[in-house]
């Protein structure tokens, strides 16, 4: 009955917000509580939220902090030559756009961290995108797949846990995998390519001059000119986002005029944010505290007036706001699935339903497996409940650890648009992308990277 409940409630939630006909946060909220009192155990639902909220409370200071962190960056301009860069290799092409877009959320997401990539990623290109009319959930499909295949680093979370949970070697398992993830990677830069060619035909080709032509109340926004000079390209100011670099007027994205950029400061902020990261990746400290640490620095150096301190809080808070209760609202929906048993009923279930005779292919099933399974769980439900019984059973018929471990990766493409991972709501938050045309677009493609990256695996023999 668990089984069957738990499969129910995530499909309502996924048909309610795909369907809009709830907002992500009252589908988080109230779905699953409906369904806590429907397996009779309404009266422990306190519980279970406060223990889900308890285990992510870590995930959403440490997005209220990078927000503000990374936001103060790019604010004071540290993105802007990489942005620059990438835009002057975009020109008005829709085409170059979207690969852009995955490139730069390829380069970004070495940090391994979603968020970051998705904050740099969405304020670097949204202005684009909304000149040349795109589609942006175009924007977020790329940039989620692309970070989902580049989560599997070993610093990015998946790796480290398959390798926790079997006793394995991070780096045993990272490495044979690497041309098989290279080729996931190649593909998504295929999928750009294929995509912006659509968008291509759909909008026709603009050139450069035409890009930059002024439109009636706009806002400028900095998009790299040639011989190193900045030039601009014009915004309709109204439906603009309220995230990203903000001046008192409105969203300024790359304005090489914004009164928040600090050209002085530009080696301090490089060096303060690649410290940052070695932290991360060398675990000094927790994560939310590196950030935590970080945004006060940033603040403190950059605007030392506490006016200026307050006005860039300010900017943020919105997304700042949106993002931690999206996460918090997710700590209802994972509590109540692990609260009540059903997540361990679930994968009992799809473990129990392999038939006997795929016991030697057991790397191929963890890997079909991985797809659905890391979508509707959280990774460390998958990692730590569900991949150790795959590997037993594949140690039965001769499977390696190793093998199953590898194969357990693939699904990460996937993984990053679940409603079950923070960071996707940072990408369609700052897109001003609802979560179901995100969700209908995404999927279809990020699961065929997904088998992409399986095939490849299988074809090298490193699954």
């Amino acid at each position: 009955m668990l089984t069957i409940l738990g499969f129910a409630m995530i499909a309502t939630f996924l048909v309610l917000i795909m369907l809009k006909k709830m907002s992500p946060i009252a589908a988080l909220v109230l779905i699953p509580a409906l369904f806590c009192v429907l397996v009779g155990q309404g009266a422990q639902l306190g519980d279970y939220v406060i223990e889900g909220v308890g285990n992510l409370a870590p995930t959403a200071a440490m997005l209220m902090f990078a927000i503000v962190y990374f936001g103060v960056m790019i604010d004071v301009g540290l993105f802007d030559p990489i942005v620059r860069g990438i835009l002057r290799f975009c020109k008005a092409d829709p085409m170059r756009v979207v690969v852009g877009t995955a490139v730069l959320a390829a380069i970004v997401s070495l940090d391994g961290d979603g968020s970051t990539t998705f904050m740099i990623t969405v304020s670097a290109m949204y202005p684009l995108y909304k000149r040349l009319k795109m589609s942006l959930v175009v924007m977020t499909g790329i940039a989620a797949t692309a970070n989902g295949v580049m989560n599997t680093l070993p610093w990015g979370g998946p790796t480290a846990r398959a390798a926790t949970a079997l006793k394995l070697d991070a780096g045993d398992i990272f490495v044979p995998m690497i041309p098989a993830l290279g080729v996931g990677l190649l593909f998504v830069f295929a999928l750009a390519y294929v995509l912006g060619r659509r968008e291509r035909k759909r909008l026709g080709y603009l050139t450069l001059d035409e890009a930059l032509e002024p439109q009636a109340e706009t806002v400028l926004v900095a998009t790299g000119g040639g011989e190193g000079r900045p030039t601009t390209a014009a915004v309709g100011g109204a439906d603009l986002p309220e995230t990203g670099p903000q001046a008192e007027g409105g969203f300024q994205g790359l304005d090489p005029n914004r009164p928040t950029l600090r050209p002085k400061l530009y080696w301090f902020n490089a060096a303060l944010t690649v410290a940052l990261l070695a932290a991360m990746i060398m675990e000094l400290l927790p994560i939310p505290v590196l950030f935590l640490i970080g945004a006060a620095l940033a603040l403190t150096v950059n605007f030392p007036h506490m006016p200026d301190q307050k006005a860039r809080i300010a900017a943020h808070a919105d997304n700042v706001l949106n993002v931690s209760g999206m996460v918090f609202a997710a700590a209802v929906f994972t509590g109540v699935l692990t609260g009540t048993g059903m997540v361990k009923h679930m994968a009992d279930w799809l473990v129990g339903a392999i038939p006997e005779g795929m016991g030697p292919h057991m790397a191929l099933v963890t890997g079909l497996l991985s797809l659905p399974l890391t979508y509707f769980m959280s990774n460390d439900g998958f990692y730590f409940g569900v991949l150790p019984v795959l590997a037993e059973a594949g140690a039965a018929h001769g499977v390696s650890p190793l093998e199953i471990a590898r194969a357990s990766l693939v699904g990460q493409a996937l993984h990053m648009s679940s409603p079950l991972v923070p960071a996707v709501y940072v990408l369609v938050g700052m897109a001003k992308v609802e979560f179901g045309d995100h969700t209908r677009f995404t999927v279809k493609w990020a699961a065929l990277t997904s088998l992409v990256v399986l095939g490849a695996g299988i074809l090298f023999g490193i699954i």
